[in-house]
């Protein structure tokens, strides 16, 4: 099979190096975490919940108009989550992934249907943060997922609704992520498990301090041949971080590093799910090498006066090598030149993100009511040079691909993206037990790209796009077991380089490669409001229940326009709607604990509109060529890729010497296909499941710990993802037959029974 030479991952070993050293300075005698104002910035804590983008003081959580989920690095630990999305999916209020790309470092990750993904095409509505940078990537916004280190978090926060002040992207929510530091965990840990689908990890971390200086590294290797043919996974992190902490100050500076290889498969046709363990094309590979350093610091003028700022540089090379079909191959001509069943892209994607920001805080009394002040400003840079070229292939016996010919250029833009934001956030206590939160963000975006090719000149364009986003909450606190809360937000997303490359209905392209035009995308615009109840009765019983809406404008959305499942335009498409609610509630009784959670999503389409759907077999003649091509979509159809219901029941037994197990069940009810907007294609949807999880761990001697876990534990075959999409591989032995290629709906299945055996150690001191 004629590919590229695979460019190799120990380039980055020199940065290894250097954040090894950086992490293990100068050994100081080990002391803990002086009680000062700075030392609290280092606390992992979930009671008090940071509501602005750098870390600082933070709110208490019953002055929080909104229902914001926390969790700490411990409790991710603690189920034995692969990642971040993994854990989420597992324990958050709205959150579900979706396997579209059978890899499990590439999900899918929906919170009340806003989606954050590493692929480029998906609409994406949440942003992600780590340390107070925005890591949603400069060319398309999506969220690599495998650059979070998963041994690296200290805790993770759940924002929900179109919070302002998180900037763009923020639509149906921010995930703001913090790192751990040798304050927070001294010593040395390690834990190296293993199992099926060849999974191999090898994960350690050390930390430690003096009386001011403190340093911390984490270093994962994993490996896996994965559960499809043809999609193996190759990861390699490193995090770094060290600091200086005095009475007053608090300063990190951290280096995260990665190079990893990422395979996956495509979505199979239905008629091909009786073996989900095939691929329909391949390969299929993504490999990022990711360097990334961040320094942040913040001092205490005095004790009501907060000032916190940081500066980061990001560099992120990615290159993917894609397989495809070509949907414009004639079988009634003879195979050659320009009539070849397959292509393959090879696809570089250089970005660099640079910026800083600054943020000060007030503490203190106005007219004798207790105040918090915020006020800050962010510069977001990122320069993108994106490369594609494209070779003709055929398709082997086992449908991959072998090259015919050399690779071509298709597209080679530059793209640069300047972001600016100025916010400021207010929450003010009114009396003893009503609290006001004010708040707003003025964004400007200007987005500059450049045809480098000379080819295509009508992607060279100058976008910019500014708004000011307001917001306001109030919460009420009769008493310490109960919270009522309502607000109302704005936020935006702008077009990315992307998208606004890729949005001609005339020029369709081939995602994530081939771009053409950019005609202006208006940005998306949302409007959320939430209101609900939270509380608890006694020490054991904890409950919630709330109410949102997020309505957005010029939502943008992607069209495709032939019988590949990846052809096609991104266009403003009116209105669309999510609504719902959520439920849920903790209940302990000595080593047992029991948590349930159920959230309802209603997300719509409130204006009509004609789009592209070659593949809906409901589909009719717009442009009168005789050829069905697209759908009419109505108010008050489906948003695709959404379940309506989703229940999320977890049984959890730990005793005082840890031995501890637990049981998780999944439940989802089914969800339309991409390119089923008008719900009315005949394949329905793709069928809600139900799956149960167990994980658990044994105490042995001296720190060591005997871990275990099990997904799908009953072994059920369901599907988290639906595409409409053109079977050409109808074939005798599904091999390539153009002339008997049907319309069907593709579906990414989840993996099977899976088991994973461990050995930890980790020493009291750190638990």
């Amino acid at each position: 099979m004629a590919q590229p030479t695979r460019r190799p991952h120990c380039g980055n070993a020199r940065h290894f190096a250097l954040a090894f050293a950086l992490a293990v300075g100068p050994v100081m005698a080990q002391n803990p975490a002086t009680q000062n104002p700075a030392a609290q910035l280092e606390l992992p804590a979930v009671e008090v919940i940071g509501t602005v983008p750098l870390p600082g003081i933070g709110v208490p959580v019953n002055q929080v108009p909104g229902n914001v989920q926390s969790a700490t690095g411990a409790q991710i630990e603690r189920r034995q989550s692969l990642d971040l999305p993994e854990f989420l999916d597992h324990a958050f209020d709205g959150v579900s992934v979706n396997g579209a790309q059978s890899n499990p470092f590439q999900p899918d990750l929906n919170f009340r249907g806003f989606t954050a993904s590493p692929l480029l095409g998906t609409p994406q509505g949440l942003s992600v943060f780590v340390d107070g940078v925005r890591v949603n990537e400069a060319f398309g916004d999506v969220v690599n997922w495998d650059l979070i280190p998963r041994a690296a978090i200290s805790s993770v926060t759940l924002i929900p609704g179109s919070n302002p002040v998180f900037g763009l992207n923020t639509l149906g929510g921010a995930l703001s992520v913090q790192t751990k530091s040798g304050f927070q965990y001294p010593g040395f840990s390690t834990r190296a498990t293993g199992g099926a689908f060849g999974r191999r990890s090898l994960e350690a971390e050390y930390g430690g301090h003096g009386e001011r200086v403190d340093y911390f590294v984490t270093a994962n290797r994993f490996s896996e041949t994965g559960w499809r043919e043809h999609s193996p996974s190759d990861v390699r992190q490193l995090f770094a971080k060290t600091g200086f902490q005095d009475e007053r100050t608090d300063i990190d500076v951290s280096l995260t590093l990665a190079g990893n290889a990422l395979n996956g498969t495509q979505a199979l046709p239905v008629s091909m799910l009786a073996n989900p363990r095939q691929a329909y094309t391949w390969p299929d590979r993504t490999e990022n090498d990711l360097a990334f350093i961040n320094a942040k610091a913040s001092r205490f003028l005095n004790r009501d006066v907060l000032i916190a700022g940081n500066a980061y540089y990001r560099k992120l090379d990615t290159e993917g090598f894609f397989s495809n079909i070509n949907d414009r191959f004639a079988p009634g001509l003879p195979a050659g030149a320009g009539n070849r069943p397959a292509f393959n892209n090879l696809n570089s994607t250089d970005q660099r993100g640079y910026g800083a920001s600054a943020q000060l805080t007030l503490l203190g009394d106005i007219l004798g009511r207790g105040n918090q002040f915020n006020l800050g400003f962010s510069t977001d840079i990122g320069e993108t040079s994106f490369t594609s070229l494209q070779q003709e292939a055929f398709f082997t016996a086992d449908r991959g691909t072998a090259g015919a010919g050399p690779f071509t250029a298709a597209t080679s833009v530059d793209t640069q993206n300047r972001y600016y934001g100025i916010y400021a956030a207010d929450v003010l206590s009114l009396n003893g037990t009503l609290h006001l939160t004010l708040s707003g963000r003025y964004n400007r975006a200007r987005i500059f790209i450049q045809d480098r090719s000379g080819a295509t000149p009508a992607l060279n364009g100058n976008h910019e796009f500014s708004r000011f986003n307001p917001a306001v909450g109030l919460t009420y606190n009769p008493g310490s077991a109960l919270t009522a809360y309502a607000g109302y937000n704005e936020g935006m997303r702008v077009p990315t380089p992307a998208e606004l490359t890729c949005a001609d209905a005339s020029a369709p392209c081939q995602l994530p490669s081939v771009f053409l035009t950019d005609p202006p995308l208006r940005p998306v615009i949302a409007r959320t409001w939430e209101a609900g109840l939270r509380g608890a009765a006694g020490e054991r019983l904890k409950w919630r229940a709330g109410l949102f809406r997020t309505d957005l404008r010029d939502d943008i959305q992607f069209a495709n326009t032939g019988q590949a499942v990846n052809s096609g335009f991104f266009t403003n498409i009116g209105s669309t709607r999510r609504q719902g609610a959520e439920l849920g509630g903790e209940y302990r009784a000595g080593a047992l604990a029991f948590r349930a959670s159920y959230t309802y999503i209603a997300a719509t389409y409130r204006t009509p509109f004609t789009m592209a759907s070659a593949n809906n077999n409901s589909a009719f003649d717009a442009d009168g060529d005789g050829v069905p091509d697209s759908i009419r979509v109505n108010a008050g159809n489906r948003i695709p890729g959404i379940p309506r219901q989703m229940l999320k029941l977890r049984l959890e037994y730990e005793t005082s010497d840890k031995l501890m197990a637990g049981l998780t069940l999944l439940s989802a009810t089914g969800q339309f296909a991409r390119g089923d907007e008008n719900n009315q294609d005949s394949g329905g949807v793709v069928p809600g499941y139900g799956v149960l999880h167990l994980d658990g761990g044994y105490p042995l001697d001296r720190g060591w710990r005997l871990v275990a876990k099990v997904n799908n534990l009953l072994n059920r075959r369901y599907e988290t993802f639906g595409v409409l999409g053109t079977n050409f591989f109808r074939g005798p032995g599904n091999t390539f037959d153009a002339t008997s290629a049907t319309a069907e709906q593709f579906r990414s299945s989840a993996a099977p029974r899976a088991a994973w055996v461990g050995l930890v150690y980790q020493p009291d001191a750190r638990k």
